[in-house]
């Protein structure tokens, strides 16, 4: 109990306003799981801290101890979802085999096709689809690059683009 018989503990006051503290919580993690989760910590840690704890106003002590707890919750969710890899089935993925020679053949003729198409487009244009699929860059930079505008150098690309198209038939046959 309190030393002031008329004050409740910060326990009492959070175990009175347990239901309000939980909507608190869940405004902020957005699920009921991690709102539970939260509310659950911020208990512990106000009941089992290593000194008796005193506060003027303890609803207010124990609304923002719910909130800081809250808040790490989801800054810690955060950078573990940055990391996190996607769970796989292993027994589903397939595994890459060695090209077959036939395979590989077709796909060095694919290559070489497509070397020569875009040997034959006006150097322009081939810097142009360069930029694009090889450095990554957007439209807009390639125009500002080349000093050309927007729609020139969309247009380039997709002149590109349609003539590598012309060896898709060559990929037929897998």
């Amino acid at each position: 109990m309190s030393q002031y018989p008329s004050e409740p503990s910060l326990e009492e006051t959070f175990i009175l306003n347990r239901a309000q503290l939980w909507r608190i919580a869940r405004k902020i993690v957005r699920t009921s799981d991690l709102a539970d989760d939260v509310t659950q910590d911020a208990y512990l840690k106000i009941a089992g801290g290593p000194c008796a704890r005193q506060a003027d106003r303890p609803f207010s002590y124990c609304c923002q101890v719910v909130r800081n707890m809250a808040l790490d919750y989801c800054r810690r969710h955060a950078v573990e979802a940055a990391y996190r890899s996607f769970e796989v089935d292993v027994e589903v993925v397939e595994i890459p085999c060695s090209a077959s020679p036939e395979r590989v053949l077709r796909e060095r003729r694919v290559i070489d096709a497509i070397d020569r198409l875009l040997s034959a487009l006006p150097p322009r244009t081939r810097h142009a689809f360069e930029l694009y699929r090889l450095e990554g860059l957007t439209q807009r930079d390639i125009a500002q690059r080349l000093g050309c505008s927007l729609g020139l150098a969309n247009g380039m690309i997709a002149e590109a683009m349609k003539a590598i198209g012309q060896c898709r038939h060559l990929l037929d046959g897998d």
